[in-house]
């Protein structure tokens, strides 16, 4: 086991989930306050869904053009360049398009850094070693919102902070190995619907827990405004949200080394299931306080173990385009769940985050309840 490796990759993701955290709730609360409605600012959180969609295209004839570290590192410096001009052009049309490359490019760090740290792993311990990835990052996502809460969002210094931790994440991976072994012939986003229908459940696991992390940074915080939070009271509980997130997954990782996989992952949804549905009941209740991280902790869950029982199985070329496979459907929910919660919200509910949350954990348990459901059938390719 390459610890320094393993450490260096985790710690590298980590800045980008800072990044992140900083990044998007700013996007969304500088719209709101320009005036643009829920549809409008969650057509820009759906932008980086599309670039999701053709970063998990290139990642694979990245990596074997250029090696996954450096593929990681040039990922990184677009990601970097992405935010700053952030700052630098606040404009609405410019704005979608600087998101699309954001998406494309960060796409690529986590289709190698998440590959990376599976090929690492021994069995006995890839659990809990994804575990810490997922509860490192969460983490980070979780110091985002309170740092903009320190910032304020009133200027661009969240933009220009997230720019220069993504430049930062570069120097950890320089001069490291144990990578996978990508082909130069290698395309990884192909066999999509093989992959689907072999584990229709671990699918909609991931497009669930996709839209709800970009529905969490992008819509929770306009949703809480709207329903009389204070700004700095909904940048709390959005990290509420996250810690329940990242204080659970570490536990979650040393169950899943000793328990069976698929009992976590029903359980995880059936919670989600239930926190979803309690969340408008209880929002101006000191109850929220509970639902906020056992939302955060159950979601977060689904990817998680998700990503165990992938990584289990495949290894170097095969395991990259598995992951692939999960950043198309990651895609798939970032642009599905902004629109249509964006949509919902706007013309039939002002409940429609948590109801459509609700609805997607509701489908994931009835996938999960088939026989089977957890089995990896079928190739990668």
């Amino acid at each position: 086991m390459r610890w320094a490796t393993y450490l260096a990759v985790t710690g590298a993701v980590v800045l980008v989930g800072l990044a992140l955290g900083l990044s998007l709730p700013l996007v969304s609360l500088r719209l709101d306050g320009w005036g643009y409605g829920p549809f409008a600012i969650g057509v820009m959180a759906a932008m980086p869904a599309v670039g999701v969609l053709l970063g998990a295209r290139l990642s694979g004839w990245l990596a074997g053009l250029c090696g996954t570290p450096r593929s990681l590192q040039l990922s990184l410096l677009l990601s970097a360049g992405s935010v700053a001009a952030l700052a630098l052009w606040p404009d609405y049309g410019l704005w979608l398009l600087l998101r699309l490359l954001l998406g494309i490019s960060l796409t690529v760090v986590f289709v190698l850094g998440e590959s990376w740290i599976n090929q690492l792993a021994p069995e006995q311990w890839r659990g809990r070693l994804v575990a810490l990835y997922g509860t490192g990052f969460a983490l980070s996502q979780l110091c985002g919102p309170l740092l903009l809460s320190v910032l304020g969002s009133a200027g661009d210094q969240g933009f220009w902070l997230a720019a220069a931790l993504l430049v930062v994440g570069i120097l950890p991976l320089l001069g490291r190995d144990g990578a996978p072994q990508v082909g130069r012939h290698s395309l990884a986003g192909g066999g999509l619907l093989v992959f689907c229908r072999g584990q229709p459940a671990i699918a909609w696991a991931v497009v669930l827990f996709a839209a709800f992390d970009v529905l969490v940074l992008t819509l929770l915080p306009v949703y809480l405004l709207r329903e009389g939070i204070e700004q700095a009271s909904a940048l709390r509980m959005l990290g509420a949200v996250v810690l329940g997130n990242a204080v659970l997954q570490l536990p979650l990782g040393l169950l899943a080394d000793r328990l069976p996989r698929a009992a976590l992952l029903r359980a995880c949804g059936l919670v989600l299931l239930g926190a979803s549905l309690g969340l408008p009941l209880a929002l101006h209740s000191p109850l929220v306080w509970l639902l906020l991280p056992l939302l955060g902790a159950s979601a977060g869950g689904l990817y998680t173990l998700a990503l165990v029982l992938v990584g289990a199985r495949y290894r170097d070329d095969a395991l990259v385009r598995a992951n692939a496979h999960i950043a198309l459907l990651w895609g798939t929910g970032c642009l599905l769940g902004p629109l249509s919660t964006g949509a919902a919200s706007q013309w039939l509910s002002g409940h429609g985050l948590p109801l459509l949350l609700a609805g997607g954990a509701a489908l994931f348990l009835a996938l999960a309840a088939r026989r089977g459901a957890f089995e990896l059938r079928g190739d990668s390719q």
